[in-house]
This record gives C-alpha cells, sequence and structure tokens, in this order.
C-alpha cells in the first residue's frame, strides 16, 4: 500500500509542478500577448497618422490650382505696368481712350489693395463699354466712384476710381486668369464678392 501511496505522492507532486509550470508559462505568454497587442496599436496609430499625412498631401496637390485661380484675380505688385497696359488696351479695343491718372497703394486692410484714378474718353458708346469691360475683367476689382460727363457733341468721358485686390511679388503663383463677374448698383458703383 505504501507503493500506491508513493504513486499517488509522485503524480500529485507532478501535477503540482505541472501546474505551477503551466501558470509560469501561461503569465510569460500572457504578458507577450500584451506586449504585442501594444506593439499592434503603435502600428495601427502610426499607420493612421500616415495616412492622414498622405490625406493632407493629396489635399494640398489638389487645392494648389485653385489657390493659382484666386491669386490669378489679384494684381502682383511687379505686374502693375502690365495690369495698365491691359486697361488701355481694353480701351483701344472698344474705340476709347484710356488714360492712367494715379495709383497708389492701401495696405491698411487685411488684404492690400491698389487704386487707380482713370479717365476713359471716346463716344458714348465706347467709353460705356471700355467701363463695363474693366469692370468685368478678371481681377479683384471693384469701381469706387464713377462720373460720366458730356464734352462735345459725340465726345464723352468717365471719370473711374478703381479698387484692385494686390498680392505682395513673393507670393505670386502663376495660373490661367478666369473671369469674375461683378454686380453694378443703381449708383454705379459696384463690388466684386469672394
Amino acid at each position: 500500500m505504501k507503493s500506491h501511496f508513493i504513486h499517488a505522492l509522485i503524480t500529485f507532486a507532478l501535477c503540482v509542478v505541472t501546474l505551477v509550470g503551466y501558470g509560469f508559462w501561461y503569465a510569460a505568454v500572457a504578458n507577450k500577448s500584451a506586449a504585442v497587442a501594444s506593439i499592434q496599436n503603435q502600428i495601427d496609430a502610426k499607420t493612421e497618422s500616415a495616412a492622414r499625412v498622405a490625406s493632407a498631401r493629396t489635399a494640398l496637390a489638389e487645392i494648389a490650382g485653385d489657390e493659382s485661380a484666386v491669386r490669378s484675380y489679384f494684381v502682383p505688385e511687379t505686374e502693375i505696368v502690365s495690369f495698365i497696359d491691359d486697361l488701355v488696351a481694353r480701351g483701344r479695343a472698344l474705340s476709347a481712350t484710356v488714360k492712367i491718372l494715379s495709383v497708389s497703394a492701401d495696405n491698411s486692410h487685411n488684404q492690400s489693395t491698389l487704386s487707380f484714378s482713370l479717365t476713359v474718353k471716346g463716344t458714348f458708346d465706347a467709353v460705356m463699354r471700355t467701363v463695363g469691360m474693366i469692370e468685368y475683367a478678371p481681377y479683384n476689382l471693384s469701381i469706387a466712384k464713377l462720373s460720366v460727363g458730356k464734352d462735345g457733341k459725340d465726345a464723352w468721358h468717365a471719370d473711374v476710381e478703381l479698387l484692385v485686390g494686390s498680392v505682395p511679388a513673393s507670393s505670386v503663383a502663376t495660373s490661367t486668369k478666369a473671369v469674375s463677374p461683378n454686380i453694378l448698383s443703381s449708383s454705379f458703383t459696384t463690388h466684386a464678392y469672394f
């Protein structure tokens, strides 16, 4: 009977050793599983961050064209002479004479603007068409003041003060210009809205 008791005691000791070994093994596997889960969470966070960065880069690339289009509505400081030449050419195309009287910069607001004072001379039809063509030019501009007068039998003049949006030379982006409609009110002043 002693031999059964020894066998039972040895079996019990083996079971205890096995259970203790299983407990240590289970704890080691649980620790490794927690470490793997932590690493997986870090990988997921970095993957999500990389996806957001890629999405932001894609969005920036898509709006770069829009930014260029919007910037084309503003006259760069380095292109004031070409803008004046454009105004004169618009008048010449409609048989009117456009004469620039003064140009001044106004940087007191959030957006810098250029103030142009000009006179348009010609027939009534040519003067009004030229003013309209300037008003609907593809720029962020508004007619601040407009007065029309008759000089002779078939000679008219319009005195116009334009406010044109401007951008610094360092931030100019090249793009194609698009036409932006302006609204003409009953008092002959226009406003460009963005």
